[in-house]
């Protein structure tokens, strides 16, 4: 696909697990402090600063000459905490050309109709809603307790047309906001060790069982060429792996380099922090320039990225940090 090259992109992070505003920052990232202040808060407080949450939001932006195209990815587990968020950190949502879902959990999807109702705003004026139909079912985890944990149910096709979205349900890559963005289709499963996440349950109907779903195959990633970067990859919780994720967006794009990723790795608990020694070798291959874990990444597994590749090119991400390339 011709992906357009962008001459700059800023990536707002609209929610994430965990806050941090004091630990310091590259160049290159404006932590939490300085945009709600450059928002226009007018002190410091538990007000005017965003909340963390399980779940991940990104706000994309990229400048191509003088014009702005703006892709939200994923909206967050909350409608109320996702719009608060944007509004202390002065992000603007009138703008959001589309929306790309990652995969169907309400972690990423439990916002989306606050986020479109905001986005849609005049009548007559729907945003498109990129998702595939895997995402619909009923999905669950197996506890440690041996019980089963439901997952809430995320917004169906029906609803997000109804608040205002044009929803373009599809399972093929496509490119979106004038080409400036790349959603990928489904990410073939190619490495001997990720193998998805085994706590994982779905169910095609109300009253049916709950049945092994392991590999969470309607998950999706996005990507954007920075000019004289090169390629950034945006992996909302990497259960294909991220080993796999990275290797198809090499195999999409071979004239680009790979410059780095930002996402959720999904290598907490304890059957997937057995893969961070074969991620972290699998991603030395790559030769990032910046790896940004969020949300689902866990603390051992930052821990390990660090040791293994320094500060220099592990930034992790926090809610109300802004990434500029």
């Amino acid at each position: 696909m011709s992906l357009r090259a962008v001459d700059a992109l800023v990536v707002d992070v609209a929610l994430d697990n965990v806050t941090d505003s004091y630990s310091s920052k590259p160049a290159h990232v404006s932590p939490e402090f300085n945009n709600v202040i450059a928002a226009g808060a007018p002190e410091l407080s538990g007000t005017t600063l965003c909340c963390a949450q399980l779940g991940l939001s990104l706000v994309l932006t990229a400048t191509v000459g003088d014009r702005r195209h703006t892709l939200l990815f994923d909206a967050g587990p909350e409608g109320a905490l996702f719009l608060r968020n944007c509004k202390n950190l002065g992000v603007s949502l009138a703008g959001v050309g589309a929306i790309a879902i990652s995969h169907g959990h309400w972690d990423h999807m439990g916002a989306l109709l606050d986020a479109v109702g905001h986005i849609s705003g005049a009548p007559g004026k729907p945003v498109p809603c990129h998702v595939n139909a895997g995402m619909f079912f009923e999905r669950g985890a197996r506890l440690s307790t041996g019980q089963v944990a439901r997952f809430q149910a995320v917004p169906s096709v029906d609803m997000l047309n109804a608040k205002g979205a044009d929803v373009v349900e599809s399972g093929e890559a496509r490119l979106l906001v004038e080409d400036c963005f790349y959603l990928s289709g489904e990410i073939p499963r190619l490495t001997s060790f990720e193998k998805g996440r085994p706590d994982h349950l779905c169910r095609k109907t109300p009253d049916g069982p709950w049945e092994p779903d392991p590999l969470i195959l309607d998950e999706r990633y996005v990507a954007v060429h920075v000019r004289d970067r090169g390629l950034l990859v945006f992996s909302s919780c990497s259960h294909a792996g991220i080993v796999n994720v990275l290797t198809n967006a090499r195999r999409e794009f071979p004239g680009v380099p790979l410059y780095g990723v930002l996402g959720g790795l999904h290598l907490s608990g304890l059957a997937m922090e057995a893969l961070i020694p074969d991620t972290v070798a699998g991603l030395r291959e790559f030769g990032l320039k910046q790896i940004m874990p969020a949300h689902c990444t866990g603390w051992r597994a930052v821990w390990a990225l660090l040791n293994a590749f320094g500060e220099s090119v592990v930034t992790p991400s926090a809610v109300g940090s802004r990434f500029a390339f």
